[in-house]
């Protein structure tokens, strides 16, 4: 693939390699030890072999593809041009099942699908991030399956943070402990700050959940209005109470 632009192109690597990724805020994945490569392929390779498909849905056998795409690359036996040589080989191998398939979806998604592979193969449990193949799942569905999943690569960032689902979270979070109320999302997820830390200033407010002062001020005082919250002891050193 490399011939002519790299010496060592195609070339089994005699090296360990590590590469800072942007979803992962520079961290690397860990990628098999060079001395262990050739092993590790055999395995890899001699599982799928003996796998057997018969009796899968379609989408059961999308999702284990998935998960061999994601065990080969993280082997990244070459020193470059492992997620196209991944990519290459796949489209050849799901040729195999019947499948029609070229190269336009990797093309035009080139980026999140290694990112999703990156994702596939990352773990940190203290901070709560477990590798998974749900961002793959959906590349090889819109692939295989027509789908039309929205491939994002933020969505992949560890740190990134649904807002309509968290917002939804709070929402039903506060449904259960206050009842039904007539609040806006932003309404219920301001609630929610203010039960946690009922002494929180406006910009402390604002600091919390990402929204302007101005923002801030506008549903306070809808709550306020609403009678759902009041402040005790003064703007200075007082508190707020909610009052449902």
């Amino acid at each position: 693939m490399f011939e002519g632009v790299f010496d060592h192109a195609g070339q089994i690597r005699q090296y360990n390699i590590s590469k800072k990724e942007w979803i992962l805020n520079g961290e690397t994945v860990i990628y098999a030890d060079f001395n262990s490569i050739k092993d590790t392929l055999d395995y890899d390779f001699a599982n799928e072999k003996n796998f057997s498909y018969e009796g899968l849905s379609i989408e059961a056998s999308v999702k284990h593809l998935a998960k061999f795409t994601s065990d080969i690359w993280q082997i990244h036996p070459f020193g470059e041009g492992n997620t196209r040589a991944t990519a290459v080989f796949m489209i050849k191998y799901m040729k195999t099942f019947g499948f029609r398939v070229n190269n336009d979806t990797f093309r035009e998604n080139s980026w999140y699908f290694r990112n999703a592979l990156v994702r596939a193969n990352y773990n940190d449990l203290q901070k709560g991030i477990h590798s998974s193949t749900k961002f793959l799942e959906l590349f090889f569905e819109n692939l295989l399956l027509g789908t039309n999943h929205e491939l994002k690569n933020r969505y992949m960032h560890v740190d990134f943070v649904d807002e309509n689902s968290s917002q939804s979270a709070t929402a039903e979070t506060l449904k259960c402990q206050f009842g039904t109320l007539n609040c806006t999302l932003e309404e219920l997820a301001l609630l929610e700050l203010i039960v946690k830390n009922p002494n929180a200033k406006q910009q402390e407010l604002a600091d919390a959940s990402g929204k302007s002062l101005r923002t801030i001020k506008r549903i306070m005082k809808s709550l306020q209005e609403k009678n759902y919250i009041r402040r005790e002891s003064g703007k200075r050193y007082g508190k707020w109470e909610v009052l449902v």
